[in-house]
C-alpha cells in the first residue's frame, strides 16, 4: 500500500528531477558553446604564432648570414623548431585542412623552412652567391606567409560570423526554452497540486459525510468507497467496518431488550397463572406418592407427568436446555392429555436422537404441541392425530408439530408471522405461554428471521416447521 507521505516524496523526486535534468541539458550546451568559441580563439592564437614564428626564423636567419656564430645558430634551429611544432598542430586544430588555402598555406611554410635550411647550410658552405638566392626566396616566402595568415584568419572570421549566428540563435532558443519550461512548471505545479489536494480533500469530504449520518443516527447508509490506496482508503475501510460494528451492537442491543422484555412478559404470566406453585408441586408428590401406595399406578404416572410438567414450567424462563429435555416435557404433556381425552385424541413421536442435544430456549416445544392441541384438535369432536417430529437437514435440525385439526386461514398464518397480534393471541393454559413469544424468542436467541413456517388450510390441519441451525461440531 502506498502512502501520502510516499506520494509526495515521488512528486518532489519528480519535479527535482525535471530540474536536474534542465540543469544538466544547459550546462552541457553551455561547454559546447565554450569549448566551441576556445577552438576558435585557439586557431586565432595559432595563426598569429606561426605568422611571427615566421618572422622571427627570416629575422634569425638573416642575422645568421650577417653574423654566422654558435649563439645565432642557436637561436635559429629553437625558432625553427617552434615553427615546425605549431605546424603539427594545424592538422589537429583545423576541420578545414583539405581545403586548397590551407593546403598552400602548409606548402608555403614548408618551402620557408627549407629555403631558412639551404640559406644557412650556404652561410656554412661559404657559398655566398646561393645563399643570397635563398635568403631572398625565405624573405618572400615570409611575406606570403603574413600574407596567407590574414587569408586564413579572415576565413576564420567567416566561419565565427557563421558561429555567432548559430550562438545567436541559440541563445534565442534557450531564452523560449525558459519561458516555456517556466509556464510547464508553473502549470504541472499546479495541476499535481489541485490532483493531489482533491485526491485528500474527495475522501475526507466522503468521510465527514458519513460520519454526520451516523451522528443522526443513520446505521445502514452506502458505504464508504475509497479507492486511493493509501492510508485513507485504509480509513475508509475502518469506518465502514466501525458504523457496521455499532450497527449490528444496536440491533444485538435491541433483541436483547425485547428478549429481556419477553422474558419479564412470560414471568408475569407465570405468576398469574400459578398460585403458590412450589406448594402444588410438593402436593402433587404427596398424592403421587400415596397413589402408588394405594396401588393406583396410572393415577401416579399422571400425577408425576404433571408434576414434572410443573417442575420445567417453574425454571429460569432465560435458561436455555436440550431439546432431550424438551422432548421429555412433551412427552408429559402427551400423558395427560391422554388420560384425559382416551381415545379422541393420538399422539406421535419421531425423533432422531442425533438432534436432542441442540439447546433452545425453555418452554419451546410444549407451547407450540398445546397450541396445536387447543386451537386445532380440542374443538373437534372426533378428536384428531398431534405429531411430534425431530430430524437433521443439512446444517439444520427441523422440528415439525402436525395436526389434523380445525386448521387456519393464510391471513391468520400471516398475522402469526408478523406478529401483528401479539396482543391479541390466545395464550397456552398451562404455561401462559403464546405461539408468537416462543417464535420471537428463538428468532432472537439463534438471530434468525426465518425461523418457522407453517402450513395449514382451514379444515385441512396445521404444520408448524422450527428451522433452527445447528453444527454439531461447534
Amino acid at each position: 500500500m502506498r502512502t501520502i507521505r510516499g506520494k509526495l516524496v515521488v512528486y518532489f523526486l519528480a519535479i527535482i528531477l525535471l530540474f536536474q535534468v534542465t540543469a544538466i541539458s544547459i550546462f552541457v550546451s553551455s561547454n559546447e558553446l565554450t569549448d566551441t568559441y576556445n577552438d576558435s580563439f585557439q586557431r586565432f592564437l595559432l595563426l598569429n604564432k606561426i605568422s611571427r614564428d615566421a618572422s622571427e626564423l627570416y629575422s634569425t636567419t638573416k642575422a645568421f648570414v650577417d653574423e654566422p656564430n654558435s649563439e645565432n645558430s642557436d637561436d635559429y634551429f629553437a625558432i625553427k623548431s617552434d615553427l615546425e611544432d605549431n605546424l603539427s598542430q594545424l592538422s589537429e586544430t583545423f576541420y578545414y585542412m583539405e581545403t586548397i588555402e590551407m593546403k598552400n598555406y602548409i606548402n608555403l611554410i614548408e618551402t620557408f623552412i627549407y629555403e631558412t635550411d639551404l640559406t644557412v647550410g650556404s652561410v656554412l658552405r661559404d657559398d655566398s652567391e646561393q645563399y643570397m638566392n635563398h635568403l631572398m626566396e625565405a624573405a618572400n616566402a615570409s611575406d606570403y606567409i603574413s600574407e596567407s595568415t590574414l587569408e586564413i584568419i579572415n576565413l576564420e572570421l567567416t566561419a565565427y560570423q557563421s558561429f555567432y549566428e548559430e550562438l545567436q540563435q541559440r541563445d534565442h532558443n534557450f531564452m523560449l526554452f525558459f519561458i516555456f519550461l517556466f509556464l510547464t512548471t508553473i502549470i504541472l505545479a499546479i495541476f499535481f497540486a489541485l490532483w493531489f489536494s482533491k485526491g485528500i480533500t474527495r475522501p475526507l469530504g466522503k468521510l465527514s459525510t458519513a460520519a454526520k449520518e451516523v451522528a443522526s443516527g443513520e446505521l445502514q447508509g452506502e458505504p464508504v468507497h475509497i479507492r486511493t490506496n493509501d492510508e485513507l482508503q485504509l480509513l475508509g475501510d475502518t469506518f465502514n467496518q466501525m458504523r457496521t460494528n455499532i450497527h449490528d451492537l444496536f440491533e444485538e442491543v435491541q433483541d436483547q431488550s425485547e428478549l429481556d422484555r419477553l422474558v419479564k412478559e412470560m414471568e408475569l404470566k407465570h405468576l398469574q397463572n400459578q398460585v403458590n406453585p412450589h406448594f402444588l408441586f410438593n402436593t402433587l408428590n404427596t398424592i403421587s406418592k400415596m397413589a402408588y401406595m394405594e396401588d393406583a399406578k396410572s393415577t401416579s404416572s399422571l400425577i408425576d407427568s404433571a408434576a414434572a410438567l410443573l417442575r420445567h414450567s417453574l425454571g429460569e424462563i432465560d435458561h436455555r436446555v436440550t431439546l432431550k429435555n424438551e422432548v421429555a416435557v412433551v412427552r408429559d404433556y402427551f400423558h395427560i392429555q391422554k388420560v384425559r381425552f382416551s381415545e379422541r385424541v393420538t399422539f406421535h413421536v419421531d425423533v432422531d436422537e442425533n438432534c436432542l442435544g441442540l439447546e433452545v430456549p425453555q418452554l419451546t416445544l410444549q407451547p407450540l404441541v398445546e397450541n396445536a392441541f387447543l386451537h386445532g384438535i380440542e374443538g373437534k369432536e372426533e378428536g384428531g392425530t398431534i405429531s411430534l417430529i425431530i430430524y437433521q437437514q443439512l446444517r439444520n435440525v427441523i422440528i415439525e408439530i402436525r395436526d389434523d385439526g380445525v386448521g387456519m386461514s393464510q391471513k391468520t398464518i400471516d398475522q402469526i408471522i408478523s406478529r401483528t397480534k401479539q396482543q391479541q393471541e390466545h395464550v397456552g393454559h398451562s404455561t401462559g405461554i403464546g405461539l408468537t413469544n416462543v417464535i420471537r424468542r428463538l428468532e432472537l436467541i439463534f438471530r434468525e428471521n426465518d425461523v418457522v413456517e407453517i402450513e395449514s388450510e382451514p379444515g385441512r390441519g396445521t404444520v408448524i416447521r422450527l428451522i433452527l441451525p445447528y453444527d454439531k461440531e461447534g
